[in-house]
C-alpha cells in the first residue's frame, strides 16, 4: 500500500529526502548492491592462483551465493509488505557491507563461502523489495505515469548493476594494486554511503500496529495453467544457467579455451552479457510479451551455438558476440516469462506463483554451474561449454514448446 504517512522512522522526519530523491537513492543502493554481488567474477582466478584450489571450488563458492538468494527469497522476500520497504532495503545493504568485511578479514575458502552466502541473503531480500519501493516512490512523484515505466527502470537498474560489477572487478584485478583488498574496501565505503542514504528515504508502506504472524513465502502453481508454468520455470532455469556460467567461469573459459588471460577482458565479457540483457529489455520494451518470448527463445540458442563455435575454433570475437546474443535472449526471455506467468496467476496468489518462478530461476544458478565445474575436472573447458550448450538447447526447446503454445 502506497502512503506518505511516516511510520516508525530510521531518521528524524526533517532529515528525510523527497520521494523523488528517495527514488534516486534507492536506485543507487540497489545498483551498488547488485554490482557488489557480481564484482568477484574476475577475482576468482586470483584466489585460485593464490591458493591453488581447483576450478570446481570456484563454482561451489559461486553456488553459495545462489543458495543464499534462494533461502532469502523464501524466508524474507515478502516481509517488507508489513515490516516496511526502507527497513528491509537497509538491512539488505548492510548485509552486503558485512559480506565485504568478510572478504577483507577472511579471504580463505571458508570465508569466501560465508561471504558469498551472506551476499546472496542480502540480494534475495533486496530484489523484490527495492523493485516495489521504486514503483511506489515513482507513483507518489509521478502519479500520471505508466507504472510499467517504473518497472522497466527497476529492471534496467537490476541488470545494469549486475553487469557493472564484473567490469569494475576487472579494472581492479588488472590495473589496481592489491585487488583482493582494494576492491572490497571501495565497495564497503560505497555500501555504507548507500545505507546512510536509505535511512533518509521516505517509507511507502504503512506498518500495522499488530504485526502478522511470520510465515515463509508460500510457493504455488497456477492450477489451470501448470503446463505453461512448468515451461516458463524450465525456461528461466535455463536462462539463469547462462548467467551463472558467465558469473562464475568466464575467466576460466577465456583462459583455458581461448588463451586470454587479461582479467579486465574477463570482467568485460561477463558484464557485456548482463549489459546486453538490460539493453534488450529497453529496446524491445514495447514489443508484446509473446513476441519477446519468441525472440528470447531464438537469441539464446543462437548465442549458445556461437559460444560453442568460439570455444572450438577458438575465437575471442565470436565468444563476445555469442555472449551478447545469449545475454539479450536471456533478458527478453526472463522478463517475458515472468510477465506471462504473472498474467496466468490468480491475483490473490500472484506473489506465491512469482516466488515459484524466481526460485526456479535461481536454482539455475546452482545446479548447472556445479555440474560444469565437476565436468572441468575431467574434460577441457571447450568441450564442457559445448556440453553445457547442448543441454541448454534441450531445455530451451522444451520450454518454448510448452510456453508458446499456451501463452
Amino acid at each position: 500500500m502506497v502512503t506518505t504517512a511516516p511510520p516508525a522512522s530510521l531518521a528524524p522526519a526533517g532529515w528525510r529526502v523527497s520521494h523523488g530523491w528517495g527514488f534516486r537513492v534507492v536506485a543507487f543502493a540497489f545498483a551498488a548492491c547488485l554490482a557488489f554481488s557480481t564484482v568477484p567474477t574476475p577475482l576468482y582466478a586470483l584466489y585460485q592462483q593464490r591458493d591453488g584450489f581447483p576450478t570446481f571450488l570456484v563454482t561451489v563458492v559461486f553456488a553459495a551465493y545462489a543458495v543464499g538468494v534462494m533461502a532469502s527469497l523464501y524466508l524474507a522476500g515478502h516481509v517488507s509488505d508489513w515490516l516496511g520497504r526502507r527497513r528491509v532495503i537497509l538491512a539488505s545493504t548492510l548485509a552486503e557491507a558485512l559480506s565485504a568485511v568478510l572478504f577483507l578479514l577472511w579471504p580463505e575458502v571458508p570465508g569466501l563461502l560465508i561471504a558469498r552466502f551472506v551476499c546472496g541473503v542480502g540480494i534475495g531480500a533486496l530484489t523484490a523489495t527495492a523493485t516495489a519501493h521504486l514503483s511506489e516512490l515513482r507513483a507518489v512523484t509521478r502519479p500520471d505515469q505508466d507504472l510499467g515505466r517504473s518497472g522497466l527502470i527497476a529492471t534496467v537498474v537490476n541488470m545494469g548493476g549486475l553487469g557493472l560489477g564484473p567490469i569494475v572487478g576487472g579494472v581492479f584485478a588488472q590495473y589496481i594494486d592489491g585487488p583482493l583488498t582494494s576492491t572490497f574496501v571501495v565497495f564497503l565505503i560505497v555500501l555504507l554511503v548507500a545505507a546512510f542514504g536509505v535511512c533518509l528515504v521516505p517509507e511507502t508502506v504503512e506498518r500495522r500496529e499488530e504485526r502478522p504472524a511470520y510465515r515463509p513465502q508460500r510457493v504455488s502453481l497456477p492450477a489451470g495453467a501448470r503446463p505453461a508454468f512448468v515451461g516458463a520455470a524450465i525456461g528461466v532455469f535455463a536462462a539463469f544457467a547462462i548467467t551463472g556460467l558467465f558469473m562464475s567461469l568466464a575467466p576460466t573459459l577465456l583462459a583455458e579455451g581461448l588463451h586470454q588471460h587479461n582479467r579486465m577482458l574477463a570482467g568485460v565479457t561477463a558484464g557485456s552479457m548482463l549489459g546486453a540483457a538490460a539493453v534488450a529489455q529497453v529496446v524491445f520494451a514495447s514489443m508484446a510479451s509473446r513476441a519477446q518470448l519468441r525472440l528470447g527463445f531464438v537469441l539464446m540458442p543462437v548465442g549458445l551455438a556461437v559460444l560453442s563455435a568460439a570455444a572450438l575454433l577458438p575465437s575471442l570475437t565470436l565468444f563476445l558476440v555469442g555472449s551478447v546474443l545469449a545475454g539479450s535472449g536471456m533478458g527478453l526471455g526472463f522478463r517475458a516469462a515472468v510477465g506471462t506467468v504473472a498474467a496466468l496467476a490468480d491475483p490473490l496468489s500472484r506473489g506465491e506463483v512469482l516466488a515459484g518462478i524466481f526460485l526456479a530461476a535461481y536454482a539455475g544458478l546452482v545446479v548447472p554451474v556445479l555440474l560444469v565445474g565437476m565436468t572441468l575436472l575431467w574434460v577441457p573447458s571447450p568441450l564442457a561449454l559445448v556440453g553445457f550448450s547442448a543441454a541448454e538447447l534441450v531445455l530451451l526447446a522444451f520450454s518454448a514448446w510448452r510456453v508458446l503454445r499456451t501463452a
